[in-house]
């Protein structure tokens, strides 16, 4: 069984779209936790195009189950990672304009931001995740720097759409879940993952979480948001 991580991202997008606090975030989010998920992730960016600070704040204080705030290690997000102590820290590469994360991390450029990033946060009690794309030649990178985790990066996967590109595919995370397991480290999965590719992460029983937002924020718009969160457990693996 993989756990859901439910990304209320697309939440805070539509409330700013419009202003005001509906629809409420914290709200969402505790519809999909009486709803079965294990866990609740954001990514505050720089801009604050969806979540802002004060939603981490208010998340924080009421989220009873896994907490995951992602983000790249710039200093206001480290600041208030330590400040709300989330269980999990995924550091994720951003850059300028960008609509959303779409590569992992080059760890040997990087090492100088991320290694003490990752001290600082560890220090702090709080598990951290690198996102990294699907090679295996990387994982041992992300061990050697202290990281507890690798989020794969399952966009190829996802987008592939002949059999044999999603069999490359899917192979190449395969690979990656093993060397990920080879070098000492546990794994997340996530990006693009939806109700037609998800189910068969199961085939890699080292996955511990997924964290899903885009697809399962648009599946609620025809379902609900809590038969939503459990039709993504099912895919999951979970009886829901």
């Amino acid at each position: 069984m993989i756990n859901l991580s439910v990304n209320v991202n697309k939440v805070a997008t539509l409330r700013n779209a419009r202003g005001g606090n509906e629809p409420n975030v914290v709200q969402a989010a505790r519809t999909c936790i009486e709803s079965g998920c294990q866990g609740i992730t954001v990514h505050p960016r720089a801009d604050q195009r969806h979540i802002r600070p004060g939603d981490v704040h208010d998340l924080a204080a009421m989220v009873t189950v896994e907490f995951n705030i992602e983000g790249d290690p710039r200093p206001d997000l480290l600041d208030l990672v330590m400040e709300v102590r989330p269980t999990q820290c995924t550091l994720v590469p951003t850059e300028p304009g960008e609509i959303t994360s779409h590569h992992g991390w080059d760890i040997e450029k990087n090492e100088k931001i991320l290694r003490p990033a990752i001290e600082r946060l560890k220090a702090g009690g709080i598990r951290v995740s690198l996102f990294m794309d699907p090679e295996p030649s990387l994982m041992e990178g992300a061990a050697a720097i202290g990281a507890d985790r690798v989020e794969l990066f399952t966009e190829p996967y996802a987008s592939a759409k002949t059999d044999p590109d999603i069999a490359t595919e899917f192979a190449r995370l395969r690979e990656s879940h093993d060397a990920a397991l080879s070098a000492g480290l546990e794994l997340n999965a996530g990006h693009d993952l939806n109700l037609n590719n998800l189910h068969r992460l199961q085939e890699l029983p080292g996955i511990k979480e997924v964290s899903i937002g885009h697809a399962l924020i648009s599946h609620a718009l025809y379902v609900g948001l809590s038969q939503a969160v459990k039709d993504f457990r099912r895919a999951c693996g979970q009886k829901a």
